[in-house]
Formats: structure tokens, sequence, C-alpha cells
């Protein structure tokens, strides 16, 4: 995670190795950017060149949640790593932050970069605002990768759950909170051998502010459902879960492929909902394979 954590303080920076050369040192090469949308500045980070993947983290952490995956991807695919609203080093905003507003934050974001089309990854919330972005901009989408989340809407009672966690937050503050998901985001296998990565989570959460926690809480309990969206969606689609996974188990990723035509499915052994963070190598090379199927032209 050196390079990504070089960016710190710097709204526009150019991060590379010297000792490395050609498509090498173009892999290594993280650019740290920030731009306006709506009522709030978004940081966002990109890394490698080719055709463009745009990845989407889950809620509590931020564009570091890809580390252990954009290494072994930027080699032939330009990644686009946004820190959600309200999360990481983008800004708040206003009010809920609802999926609209997350969908637009994604459409400046593709716009300031400049790319016409992409193929989209979302883990957890990240797949909730691009079943609202194919709503919105469909064209704008080459294929998807939906990781670790669920098309349904949240039930009554996890929807109460939300709503409380906001008020205990700014009560009690974001770190109680945050200690009790540890056990829901990441599987037994890594809690047990691999300490690291629980660390490195729990380093990702502390810049979860109480304000930050209160509006995606809020905009995650207001989601719409799109279990109608999936016939809709006529684009090469990888569907991901993690073995251990137990927030959105296997029967949330079943539904969402047997909806959408064509769609395969992918379960990432010993890992839970963090699945990228958890076992990286095996969930770069699935979607590594998917990427270069798809035979797209940068």
């Amino acid at each position: 995670m050196a390079a990504f954590a070089a960016c710190r303080g710097i709204s526009a920076f150019e991060v590379f190795n010297p000792f490395t050369q050609g498509a090498a040192k173009r892999a290594e090469t993280v650019i740290c950017m920030q731009i306006r949308s709506g009522d709030i500045q978004l940081y966002y980070e990109t890394k490698g060149t080719g055709y463009p993947v745009v990845l989407l983290h889950p809620f509590t952490v931020h564009h570091e949640f890809w580390a252990g995956v954009a290494d072994r991807l930027a080699t032939r695919y330009r990644l686009v790593m946004p820190d959600l609203r309200g999360h990481g080093r983008s800004e708040v905003g206003s009010r809920t932050a609802t999926m609209a507003k997350h969908a637009e934050d994604i459409l400046r974001l593709i716009e300031a970069e400049q790319i016409t089309k992409a193929v989209f990854l979302g883990v957890s919330i990240g797949g909730y605002i691009l079943f609202e972005f194919w709503r919105r901009h469909r064209a704008r989408v080459a294929s998807l990768v939906l990781s670790n989340t669920r098309a349904e809407s949240d039930a009554d009672l996890a929807r109460a759950n939300r709503l409380k966690s906001i008020d205990e937050a700014r009560r009690r503050g974001t770190t109680p909170f945050l200690e009790e998901q540890i056990p829901n985001y990441i599987g037994a296998t890594t809690r047990r051998n691999r300490p690291d990565i629980v660390d490195a989570v729990r380093k990702m959460m502390q810049t979860l502010t109480v304000d930050g926690l209160a509006v995606v809480q809020q905009g995650l309990a207001e989601r719409p459902d799109s279990v109608s969206t999936l016939p809709g969606i006529d684009v090469k689609t990888l569907v991901i879960t993690g073995e251990e996974d137990t927030l959105t188990p296997l029967h949330n990723a079943q539904l969402i492929q047997q909806r959408i035509s064509g769609a395969s499915l992918a379960v990432i052994p010993l890992a839970s909902h963090y699945a990228a963070m958890e076992n990286p190598e095996e969930f770069a090379r699935v979607l590594r394979q998917f990427l270069d199927g798809l035979q797209l032209n940068s």
C-alpha cells in the first residue's frame, strides 16, 4: 500500500518507482485527484494503463481497499478508484447520501477522466450504486462486476438497525459500531490467520466520521429495490461472493446471477464480505480472467 499512502495531503500528484521502466513504470504510477461533484469534493486515484475499470469499495473503508487487487491488474487496465462520498478523503456533503447522488458522483468522475465507457466493479454499497448507475447511465457501462452485494432493498429490521447505528454513533462515536462490524465484514479464516488484514481494515475504518456514517447509512436504508432491474442488464456480468460471507451470502449472489442473462458466478474461498482484501490473489485472478475474456479495446 506504499504507493497509495504516498498520495496523502495532495490534490493531484504522480507517485512512481524510478527504478522501473516502460509498462512496469506506468503500472506503478498512482495519480491522485479531487474533483467537484455536486455538494462535495470527490477524491480518487488512478493506476495503470489500458481499458478503464472503475472500482467502488464497500461501506466503512476507502480506495485503499483495492491495493492488493490493483497491483495485479494495473499492467493491463486503467484503474479508477474513488473514495465514495462520506468515505476516506471525499467530503460528506449535505443530507442523505442517496444512491442517486453516488451514481452522479461516478458520472462526474468518468467525465473528468474523459472516459466514455468503462467496466464497473462494485462491492456491497458499490453494487447498490451500480444498479442505480445502470438505470441512469447504461450507455456508459461496457460490463459489470457485482461483488458481495445484493439486489434486494433492506428489510424493515435491517433498515431500523441502520437508523439505530446513526443515533448510537452520534452518542458514542463510530468505534463501537465499527468494531461490531468487523466479524461481519471479515471472515473467520482471515481473522484467525491474517491479523495484518484486520489491522488494515480497522485503520481504514478509523477515517469514517460520525457525519459520514450518518449520511451513508441513511442512504443505504433508503435505497430502492433493484431486483426488477436485473433482467434488463444486457452487458457481460460477473457476480462474486465470498465463501464465508454472511452479510450477502451465496443465495444473494445466485439471485443476481440467475436474473441477469448470461451472468457468471465466482465464489472466493476462505473469504467473507471483504473478499478482495482477504484473498486478493484469487479475487484478482477471477477478475483478470473475466476482464481478459471481454477482449476490450483501450
